[in-house]
């Protein structure tokens, strides 16, 4: 069979319907559409969220307002007080703090923060510090290498 040769089946292909030509041809006068209300009038029904005049769902959700950044970073945080587990001297990378539970995965960059003290000179690889825990790090006697970007 060549693509010339294909036809629709048989009562597949129907003309299409006139409306509004008179009573005798079984859908005059009010086309089909019925007596009265919104969906006779011309302009019909409204759009699909229309409730009648009611405030529709999507306006009543407050989840639906507001911004989100698609160009936001998730991190795997870590606060420096978490540190305070490995011995001195330890070289903690991001495959270390996942082996250890720190962070759930090595998917999202590992980001260090501030929070708390640091006693032991570590040196710790990350994607990103904070400037308070750098310089928690750097006076504990450690250093804070960053990571070069992952790559998906």
């Amino acid at each position: 069979m060549k693509e010339h040769e294909l036809r629709s089946p048989e009562g597949a292909r129907r003309p299409r319907k006139r409306v509004g030509r008179g009573t005798a041809s079984g859908s005059g006068k009010t086309s089909g559409r019925g007596t009265k209300g919104q969906k006779s009038r011309s302009g019909g029904a409204k759009a699909p969220y229309f409730e009648g005049g009611q405030l529709p769902l999507v306006r009543r959700m407050p989840f639906k307002r507001g911004f989100v950044n698609i160009f936001k970073v998730p991190y795997s945080v870590v606060n420096v007080a978490d540190l305070g587990r490995f011995a001195p001297g330890t070289k903690v990378t991001p495959e270390l703090l996942a082996a250890t539970g720190l962070i759930k995965s090595l998917k999202a960059p590992v980001k260090v923060l501030g929070e708390g003290a640091l006693e032991r000179a570590l040196e710790v690889h990350a994607h990103s510090f904070s400037g308070s825990a750098q310089a928690k790090i750097e006076a504990a006697g450690g250093s804070a290498v960053l990571v070069e970007e992952m790559k998906e």
